[in-house]
């Protein structure tokens, strides 16, 4: 069964050929974020998907995970945290290391920015060989937190992101 709100969400998605390399197809998300509606749908449908679920604290993967996180986070009425790149949280920090698709880099979370037992769901706007979110799950975990889901407005599935999180539930509204 269709949902022309998805229809609509993959309408506003741009395809950019070579960027940021040759022979890679970049799905950019900035004509969805300056369409009010197509940014409010994006959070209303990842809210649906969560619903149900006990959650304590949204997890936003920098940079585009902050826009989808916070707004997630407001919309269900619960906090937000931030995971950056290395050097940017001013306090005692975890940190760790992955593999992209085109290179490697490291995330860090600050050491008090979740308590033991709260249930989190991590949020990014793409997930492609899912480095990045596997790597804010060792985060959240070593945190004493649990990873109760991880939500994306994208799931490039022929990178198969979502092998490296088996065991974890993974919502994401639009599959390439």
């Amino acid at each position: 069964m269709s949902d022309s709100r998805i229809d609509y969400l993959r309408s506003r998605i741009r395809d950019v050929p070579d960027f940021p390399k040759e022979g890679i197809l970049f799905k950019d998300i900035t004509p969805l974020l300056a369409d009010v509606e197509a940014f409010r749908t994006s959070i209303e449908l990842i809210a649906e998907r969560l619903d149900g679920d006990r959650l304590d604290v949204v997890i936003g993967i920098e940079s585009r995970g902050f826009m989808f996180g916070a707004a997630l986070a407001d919309k269900l009425g619960i906090g937000f945290v931030p995971v950056r790149k290395p050097g940017k949280l001013p306090a005692a920090t975890y940190r760790a290391e992955y593999e992209l698709e085109y290179g490697t880099d490291a995330l860090e979370i600050h050491q008090d920015a979740l308590r033991a037992g709260q249930r989190v769901v991590i949020v990014d706007d793409l997930i492609a060989t899912g480095g990045t979110a596997k790597a804010t799950g060792e985060l959240v975990e070593r945190c004493g937190a649990e990873v109760a889901s991880f939500a994306f407005l994208i799931n490039l599935r022929f990178l198969k992101g979502e092998d490296k999180l088996a065991g974890y539930r993974v919502i994401s509204l639009l599959d390439y």
